[in-house]
């Protein structure tokens, strides 16, 4: 233990005498159930590269897949009642303000066409990490971020915003996975300012607070709910994608080597072996002309030590289960009810068909195991995502996964089936 006691641990021994969050706020918060997260709609943008720090125009991408009022309406047939809305701050924060303007206009319509085909919205303010210049560091990597007051000020000005459409049906999220340490001092310090300055201007807005290290469930644990309880009406979020080498298998994003190559990871584990699964990622590496022998053999290496890990574990329903309770027993610790903490993310990347065909049916069995876990524990929860590697909804054709959608607790709209 440190000598100097950190503000994490003044504030939970503070917490040992402080009064429980009420069951039952003033106003209450938003009540959600089943939602989908619909990150393109207000991301993929078109920035400039250094020393520039400002985006096209439009700075959105015009080819990116976003929801019509008849796919909103599709959504909510399904059996949906919620939107959760990611929006990248960086070309509002960036924008003259004509340009700013114009683009909180296209927000606000957003949002009123999803209230529209009554569905409730969360709106989470998602910064750019692949971003040079308007991304999380320079936002909110620290209390004294470059940027951080013009975040403050997009998280002020969208409050008001949606305080002003419906703030009944509304709710605002004003960070997406904190990248500071779980329990940091520093997030504490950061989530208070913005979570304040949103009550300020909208008093019945529903807020959403989350814990640091990436929003991950250690990150929700470590926070004491306690110096929250002001913010009211207010949820809590987290993000859940475990096993990793299941949900993200094949994923061109991530740093490790290991995931590059990855497919024809079953799930559960216990539904495939180890050898075939190295031939399908050996197969795979073989064919990837962008990485050197060397780096085929270290990436290689790296991916049967950790698969071997993977299958010796047996991950499966019951060890998701485990997972989720952690966050029960959280809310039962601090008397915060099950339905006021949502997963705003879960979800698994599709895998290249070629090297595997069943990946399909793993994939949906993953989604059903870890939307029944979150029920179990009385969880409202957000799939990621309705489009992209990971969506419900294909890009072009916006045909719904029926798979995905059974495996959801969901029902194929008419137009689907």
């Amino acid at each position: 233990m440190r000598p100097v006691p950190t503000r994490r641990a003044i504030l939970a021994a503070a917490a040992l005498t402080a009064v429980r969050i009420p069951a039952a706020a003033a106003t209450p918060p938003l009540r959600l159930r089943r939602g989908v997260n619909t990150w393109p709609w207000f991301s993929l943008t078109r920035e400039f590269p250094a020393p520039r720090t400002d985006y096209g125009t439009p700075p959105f991408q015009e080819g990116r897949p976003v929801p019509t009022g008849r796919d909103l309406a599709r959504l909510r047939a399904a059996g949906f009642d919620f939107l959760r809305l990611p929006v990248d701050p960086g070309p509002f924060a960036a924008a003259v303000p004509e340009e700013r303007e114009r683009l909180m206009a296209d927000l606000r319509a957003a949002v009123e066409a999803a209230l529209r085909a009554d569905l409730a919205v969360l709106v989470n303010v998602q910064a750019n990490g692949a971003t040079h210049h308007w991304n999380p560091q320079n936002f909110y990597g620290d209390p004294g971020a470059p940027l951080f007051p013009t975040y403050r000020r997009f998280v002020s000005d969208l409050a008001r915003l949606l305080e002003g459409i419906a703030p009944e049906r509304l709710a605002l999220e004003p960070v997406n996975e904190p990248p500071q340490g779980c329990g940091a001092a520093s997030w504490l310090t950061i989530q208070d300012d913005l979570l304040g300055e949103a009550r300020r201007v909208a008093p019945r807005l529903t807020l959403v607070a989350c814990g640091a290290c990436g929003s991950m469930i250690t990150g929700l644990t470590a926070l004491d709910p306690a110096p929250l309880a002001r913010f009211a009406p207010l949820l809590f979020t987290f993000h859940y994608y475990e096993p990793y080498l299941f949900s993200h298998q094949g994923a061109p994003w991530m740093r490790e080597p290991v995931y590059r190559a990855l497919n024809a990871v079953p799930w559960p584990a216990s539904a495939g072996r180890l050898e075939s699964t190295l031939s399908a990622v050996k197969a795979r590496m073989d064919g990837d002309a962008g990485l050197s022998a060397e780096a085929k053999h270290d990436a290689y290496t790296l991916t049967e030590a950790k698969l071997g890990e993977y299958f010796a574990a047996r991950p499966d329903k019951g060890y998701l289960a485990r997972h989720l309770a952690m966050v029960g027993e959280w809310g039962r610790r601090h008397g915060i009810a099950p339905g006021t903490i949502v997963l705003g993310e879960f979800g698994a990347l599709r895998s290249d068909a070629r090297y595997v065909a069943s990946h399909a049916e793993d994939r949906a069995r993953y989604v059903r195991d870890v939307r029944e876990a979150a029920e179990a524990e009385g969880f409202p929860w957000a799939f990621w995502n309705l489009f992209d590697g990971m969506g419900l909804m294909d890009d072009a054709t916006k045909r719904l996964d029926p798979a995905i959608v059974t495996a959801l607790g969901l029902r194929l709209p008419a137009d689907d089936r």
